[in-house]
């Protein structure tokens, strides 16, 4: 019989939650009862009332930590109900189920964790995100150039929504692909943005690319072809598996240390609702991605960071800006930039453009999202371009790179660098997380 933890209150008469609690016994093993609060029908030190033994904490949070640490439950059940708790409450306190691989249930809904279907023998670094654009990919980029310039042999395992119906081994650390290369494989009909090319072209890595179709609010996938990926990543006698998730989807694939990318712009509602506890739970690292007006003011990235440190007290959190870095020299070229950052970043983007790489930006985009826009922009610059410089997104290749092919206009790909704001040291937390990894490599993880 499936041990539970049910969580009970004071707003509830005690007569109709035992009866509760023994119509629930029929079903499952209550093995506690934690009290989330409310005083009105109930006076503490009359819990026996409840036929089950029941924790008190300071907090409905430290209750429910108490009693799964205790009982080791397959599940809780939630008998509550607000006033007491409120439906943020509750995400809260299912965060915490969920982080213990426990199923946390309610009248109408039932949470599940995601579960790893593998575990590999080689470490595994993990890189999540709350939401797509957040710039987890750059990121994931960057860890593995990092890594790769420090001698670690690395292979990143990327999953998307345009990921191939078997998983795609590609050697960036032997070939080179090219913007003629990405167009050829569009015209095969495949998605020559998936990450997985992302990630061969900016870092020259392997990559194992997968697919992914639906997502969860915990960051389960409905299908996925991930775990066969990294079951052929880890044959691969590699240092470092990079298990890359896929907008808030999470890999499901055991992980021996997890980096978490937040959004700045998101603001502290995606660490604080829904299931950013839970996704903060898991993380060994926060870099805090897009620190930088228009995207969040130094205010709101400063509450941002506080809510994840609040949160998880001790978590090492980096906050980055992106820069773009083209992959070929454009230094007197006159350029189109198209971008998917938000449009009052672009004169800066443009600036550094012109400072770093001695070129002149005639125009930018940020309609990378907005193939129509994003034409219409194209065109406005026909004749007056030498150069389209381009983030690698679908439409980039799609629509960038396809124009250019047909005005005769070179279409150079961009790399999105994260560069760490003030004194913030990234390099050393993706060193730091995958030592964690390779010190506990093999051994299973989150």
């Amino acid at each position: 019989m499936s041990t539970v933890v049910a969580l009970i209150d004071g707003e509830h008469y005690p007569p109709v939650v035992r009866s509760a609690l023994a119509a629930l016994s029929s079903e499952f093993d209550v093995v506690t009862a934690a009290f989330v609060g409310g005083t009105e029908k109930v006076d503490a030190g009359h819990d026996e009332v409840y036929g089950v033994p029941v924790i008190r904490a300071a907090s409905a949070a430290e209750a429910l930590e108490a009693a799964i640490e205790r009982y080791r439950p397959h599940a809780v059940v939630d008998l509550s109900d607000e006033p007491v708790l409120s439906a943020d409450d509750r995400f809260r306190l299912a965060s915490i189920a969920l982080a213990h691989g426990v199923e946390y249930r309610g009248a109408d809904f039932t949470f599940s964790p995601p579960r790893a279907k593998l575990d590999l023998r080689t470490p595994a670094l993990a890189i999540i995100g709350t939401g797509k654009r957040v710039g987890k990919t750059a990121v994931s980029a960057h860890v593995a150039r990092r890594l790769k310039e420090r001698g670690v042999d690395v292979v990143v395992v990327a999953m998307g929504r345009g990921g191939p119906v078997a998983p795609e081994l590609i050697r960036g650390d032997e070939i080179e692909l090219t913007t003629a290369d990405l167009l050829k494989l569009a015209r095969q009909g495949k998605h020559a943005a998936s990450d997985n090319y992302e990630d061969a072209m900016m870092s020259r890595v392997t990559t194992v690319g997968c697919r992914r179709c639906g997502g969860g609010l915990a960051g389960e996938t409905f299908f996925s072809n991930v775990a066969e990926g990294a079951r052929l990543a880890d044959t691969l006698g590699k240092d470092v598996v990079v298990l890359e998730g896929s907008g808030a989807a999470i890999p499901p694939v055991a992980a021996d240390a997890t980096l978490l990318v937040v959004g700045a712009g998101q603001g502290p509602r995606y660490v604080e609702g829904y299931f950013g506890p839970f996704r903060l739970a898991r993380a060994h690292g926060v870099v805090v991605a897009g620190a930088e007006e228009p995207v969040a003011s130094a205010e709101e990235t400063d509450a941002l960071v506080a809510s994840i440190e609040r949160l998880r007290p001790g978590v090492p959190v980096v906050r980055v800006v992106f820069r773009p870095r083209p992959l070929e020299p454009i230094e007197g070229a006159r350029v189109f930039f198209a971008s998917t950052a938000p449009a009052a970043l672009l004169e800066h983007l443009a600036r550094h453009l012109e400072a770093t790489y001695g070129c002149t930006v005639i125009a930018a985009s940020p309609n990378l999202s907005n193939r129509a826009r994003l034409r219409e922009d194209v065109a406005a610059v026909a004749g007056r371009a030498d150069v389209f410089v381009t983030e690698l997104k679908a439409a980039a290749v799609d629509v960038v790179a396809a124009l250019g092919e047909e005005m005769g206009i070179k279409t150079v790909l961009a790399d999105n660098v994260p560069e760490p704001v003030g004194d913030d040291d990234l390099d050393g937390l993706i060193v730091a997380l995958a030592e964690q990894a390779r010190q506990r490599g093999g051994k299973g993880g989150a």
